[in-house]
């Protein structure tokens, strides 16, 4: 048999951009025309810290049409700037995506991208160095919406002072999100989560200083559990089969060495195994996140779906079914014993963005990863307190907490004579 061909770049960025295309296309459908530019506006316009839903805010064809324009976008600008088609391009598509759905929109992401941009030409490097952090770093978007309506402020001030701290917080982002790093060691893999939860609660705390205060809230669409079932199945079947007709057995093949990967910070399946066991993957977690989430009771709707779709898109860089599952029935087990039902929307949350800890369940096993994802839950749940939810990626802030907690005791306990290398900090 002729080897087949393997897909150029632009064929590869072209197919994950029909990935966007798709939610703008069943946008169109499911909403009038008319519906869906007021359901932007009013996207626009209101505050999106957690826990908002753009399907109530705008209408649920309003806010896919909202995340495939950024999805688009995100494709576009990592085309634009030259850059190999890697696990991180699938991956901050599909944050860009997902997030759209539930607190980041078509004006409030600028700045913060801007901040990025400065601290590239700062220090006289390509931006392409640092364009995937500027994307994550986008979690920080709902602080730019809020300074823009601190009512207090006259426009031209309230505008200068919204532009000037969406640089500083893009500008920030890079050297911090390295910096972090080291102390997790990539056990979590939402680790501009965690930088941007440092970032979330110096910025909300001096805010609060100048009497800018933010209430907590819950907007949280219910009721069309089947319609999104069916159109996150189609996209997700979609990636199976074009896995299995990329590379047939050899598609089966690699995706079992994916299984067997760790899945630490750093992984990237379209390197190590190409582009169409990366497919196969994503498609699988995809399907059993989607009817997990069913299965416990949950509602599917923007925040759920953009934890479906990080799931998705974190499955090209260290996420499998073998290391999120174990994560995950952590947290539903969480809901037997703690003050929460694992079906209310915070937990529900937790319980989809709670793998960023699944190299954890990947390095040790089974039972360590349900303890992981047991303590994700609580920690999780109690933490977006401190920034008020401007963080959309709480639970990267939170997963970076639980892997410096955990991960220091696991090794030391699975090798006895492990002592604290290097002098003691004090």
């Amino acid at each position: 048999m002729s080897e087949r061909r393997e897909l150029t770049r632009k064929e590869r960025f072209g197919l994950l951009a029909l990935v966007p295309a798709y939610f703008i296309v069943v946008g169109l459908i499911i909403q009038p025309p008319a519906e869906i530019l007021q359901g932007l506006a009013n996207i626009i316009r209101e505050p999106d810290f957690l826990i908002t839903d753009y399907f109530v805010v705008g209408g649920v064809g309003a806010a896919m049409i909202n995340a495939g324009v950024l999805g688009l976008f995100s494709v576009w600008i990592v085309y634009a700037l030259k850059m190999d088609f890697s696990g991180h391009t699938i991956t901050s598509c599909f944050l860009m995506l997902g997030f759209s759905l539930f607190g980041k929109n078509i004006v409030n992401v600028w700045t913060i991208l801007g901040g990025v941009f400065l601290y590239a030409a700062y220090h006289k490097t390509h931006v392409s160095r640092y364009i995937y952090v500027g994307i994550y770093g986008t979690s920080l978007s709902p602080i730019i919406t809020q300074l823009m309506q601190a009512s207090h402020l006259p426009v031209v001030p309230r505008l200068a002072i919204t532009v000037l701290v969406g640089l500083l917080i893009g500008f920030v982002l890079p050297p911090l999100s390295t910096h972090v790093h080291y102390a997790h060691k990539g056990y979590s893999l939402y680790n501009v989560g965690f930088a941007a939860g440092i970032i979330a609660t110096v910025v909300v705390s001096v805010m609060k200083s100048f009497g800018i205060e933010t209430q907590s809230r819950l907007i949280w669409y219910t009721g069309s559990n089947r319609l999104f079932a069916v159109l996150l199945s189609i996209l997700f079947c979609g990636m199976i089969i074009g896995g299995l007709i990329g590379e047939g057995k050899n598609t089966l093949a690699a995706y079992k060495r994916i299984w067997k990967s760790t899945g630490i910070s750093g992984t990237d399946y379209i390197k190590e195994e190409g582009m169409a066991a990366t497919l196969f993957n994503m498609g699988i977690n995809g399907l059993f996140a989607t009817f997990f989430v069913m299965a416990v009771g949950g509602d599917l709707n923007g925040p759920t779906i953009g934890g479906i779709l990080t799931i998705v898109g974190f499955s090209s860089t260290g996420k499998h079914l073998r290391n999120i599952a174990p994560i995950m029935f952590g947290v539903f087990l969480g809901g037997f014993t703690k003050d929460w039902d694992i079906y209310e929307p915070s937990p529900m949350l937790a319980l989809l963005f709670s793998t960023t800890l699944a190299p954890i369940a990947g390095e040790f096993g089974v039972l360590v990863g349900v303890l992981a994802g047991y303590l994700h839950s609580s920690v999780a749940l109690n933490v977006g307190i401190v920034y008020g939810g401007m963080n959309l990626y709480n639970n990267g802030f939170a997963g970076g907490i639980v892997a410096i907690f955990l991960v220091p005791v696991i090794q030391s306990i699975e090798d006895r004579r492990a002592r604290a290398r290097g002098s003691l900090s004090l």
